[in-house]
């Protein structure tokens, strides 16, 4: 399996699934899309066996009434890439609305790296999400703990990150419980955010790009994030200033 500190790990909150049949789908061919030559064919079993999908779409689709995306990956256990996604129930979702969550796992090499913002774009607009992450495993779990469990306690993040409340005290599902390296902001995230703001943003838009819906997808650092990097952090604490709605620190 592939290396916790060499992978990409991507996350996507959207609209529960209804009958608008088809965006599981959409977010696997986003992601082949996104990186020409993948092929996602195979789930794993229990006990961590590729197991072919022959029929996959009608598979999907199936899942899909069930409001479920199963385990798809590449069928490469040296080069493995999978996507998963599920119903996320209303108590502990942000606005106290059901949601569906997707999650991808992607080495961490310079072809993943090229793709990402096109990998982050099509699998989140695929998903009509509301906003998205994407940023390496290892920061990830270091930036996991920035989430405060009571509110009645102090908590002191690691490397001076603020601290940011559960989802289920977020007032709206536009608003993204954290920031990645990349971030996918629908444009119904943006305008809860206040971005852009051309005044304020100017860095931030030279590395942002618009997609197709009016939505954004905003790069933190030309290279993936590193919290070991001074510049890197830097840029992530002033994202968090910029935006103090994100993580339900401020509610207007």
């Amino acid at each position: 399996m592939t290396a916790p500190h060499r992978s990409l790990v991507l996350s996507i909150y959207a609209p529960a699934l209804g009958d608008d049949t088809g965006r599981t789908l959409s977010v696997v061919r986003g992601l082949e899309y996104a990186l020409p030559g993948l092929r996602l064919g195979w789930t794993i079993s229990d006990k961590g066996e590729f197991i072919p999908v022959p029929q996959r779409d009608e598979w999907l689709a199936q899942a899909e009434a069930k409001k479920t995306l199963p385990m798809l990956c590449n069928g490469k256990e040296d080069d493995l890439v999978t996507v998963s996604g599920w119903e996320r129930p209303a108590g502990i979702s942000s606005g106290g609305q059901p949601q569906f969550e997707v999650h991808a796992e992607l080495p961490l090499d310079a072809t993943r790296i090229a793709a990402s913002v096109a990998v982050l774009e099509t699998m989140a607009e695929g998903a009509h999400a509301f906003w998205g992450r994407l940023m390496p495993s290892s920061v990830a779990a270091e930036m996991a703990q920035q989430v405060r469990h009571s509110t009645k306690e102090l908590h002191a993040p690691p490397r001076g990150l603020p601290a940011l409340n559960l989802t289920e005290d977020i007032p709206s599902p536009e608003i993204p419980h954290h920031l990645g390296w990349l971030n996918y902001w629908s444009a119904a995230t943006s305008r809860a955010l206040g971005f852009p703001a051309h005044d304020r943003d100017v860095n931030l838009l030279s590395r942002s790009r618009r997609t197709a819906t009016g939505g954004w997808v905003l790069r933190l650092t030309d290279e993936p994030l590193d919290l070991d990097n001074p510049a890197h952090l830097d840029a992530l604490l002033r994202a968090y200033e910029r935006f103090p709605g994100i993580g339900g620190r401020f509610i207007p």
